[in-house]
């Protein structure tokens, strides 16, 4: 088949740094992993989340989703590693390729949910904010796909077919690996859009992320020649994407009705230091300490000051008396008039 054009392959699925040789796919997953964790964060601090939350959910996130995406890969293509020949061992080299995203995402959100139990946090909440960044690691990470020369289409002559030689097949086919790179893209995008016009909340940001990802899947699964399991004519991907797609419809439509709108506080705050009094210690805006305690000082000056004019107001007539009676006790000043009048109330 002549191409005018096509994407070749790397060489090596390797990428070499300084004295370190680094897999491709493993470098892909890396980079989609940072790329989600930063975008994410970002869209949990807009929404009133704390900084570096997003990051630390991650850490019990992203290693459930490994190993959940491999345990899908393995499970559904089983043959691979137990059948006729072939090594069990070979089910644990996960740098070689091979990870389900429905089992990365299933698995993933586990470890998020724990992550999220321990800070209080809904994970509704938290699923809308990485939504997107979802999209855009699966984007760059199916860039691993490319290094180890795998998940490519049918046969085309197109222009920007990828060149494949991998010792089993040789020739040009569909990239099906970009097709799904820039849809992820697409969908990443839309979900931004989305949120920022319906407000979406609930978790219906990432609702809309699983259905607008599953439609993509379809098609591009279809094209690929790779083997599969296959059901009435079609991959297992091909219906998992329809049940998956349907179920977040059904998501999307439900949620809405029942809890509209977005969560006023996704984060609790974290309690402010107290004092040995018990009392919150505020800071002022030059940083000195919220002063309780001058509050109490003003309240003694002002009565101090009220006992004072007390001790100097009161004689037998109320005119003419002498100021002797100031230096004694607040009740000395009040204890001598005949005409019945008493100090003046402390307002």
């Amino acid at each position: 088949m002549d191409t005018l054009a096509f994407i070749p392959s790397p060489s090596s699925g390797e990428i070499v740094l300084g004295p370190i040789p680094l897999r491709g796919y493993a470098f892909c997953i890396i980079a989609g992993v940072f790329a989600a964790v930063w975008l994410g964060g970002r869209r949990w601090v807009a929404r009133g989340g704390q900084p570096g939350t997003v990051a630390d959910i991650a850490v019990w996130a992203v290693p459930f989703g490994l190993v959940g995406g491999r345990l899908y890969h393995v499970v559904t293509d089983y043959q691979l590693y137990f059948g006729e020949g072939r090594n069990w061992v070979d089910a644990l080299k996960i740098w070689e390729g091979g990870l389900g995203i429905w089992g990365a995402i299933a698995l993933g959100a586990v470890g998020a949910w724990i992550a999220c139990r321990l800070r209080g946090i809904p994970l509704p909440a938290y699923a809308d904010a990485i939504a997107p960044g979802i999209a855009l690691a699966q984007a760059i990470g199916r860039w691993g796909n490319w290094f180890n020369q795998e998940l490519y289409g049918r046969p085309t002559d197109l222009p920007w077919a990828v060149r494949i030689d991998n010792g089993v097949d040789a020739g040009t086919f569909h990239p099906t690996f970009l097709y799904e790179s820039l849809w992820c893209l697409l969908v990443a995008a839309l979900v931004i859009w989305a949120d920022r016009r319906f407000r979406l909340g609930h978790g219906r940001a990432f609702a809309l992320y699983v259905a607008g990802y599953t439609v993509g899947r379809f098609w591009i699964e279809y094209l690929r020649i790779d083997e599969a399991h296959e059901f009435l004519g079609l991959r297992l991907n091909n219906w998992t994407s329809i049940a998956v797609f349907l179920a977040a419809v059904l998501y999307l439509v439900v949620s809405a009705r029942r809890r509209p709108g977005r969560e006023d506080v996704v984060e609790p705050v974290p309690d402010k230091p107290t004092g040995d009094d018990g009392k919150t210690e505020g800071k002022t805006g030059d940083g000195s300490t919220d002063a309780a305690d001058d509050t109490d000082a003003a309240e003694d000056t002002d009565a101090g000051g009220t006992d004072a004019a007390g001790d100097t107001g009161t004689g037998g007539s109320g005119k003419g008396r002498s100021r002797e009676g100031a230096g004694g006790s607040g009740s000395s000043g009040t204890a001598g008039g005949g005409d019945g009048k008493s100090a003046p109330a402390r307002k």
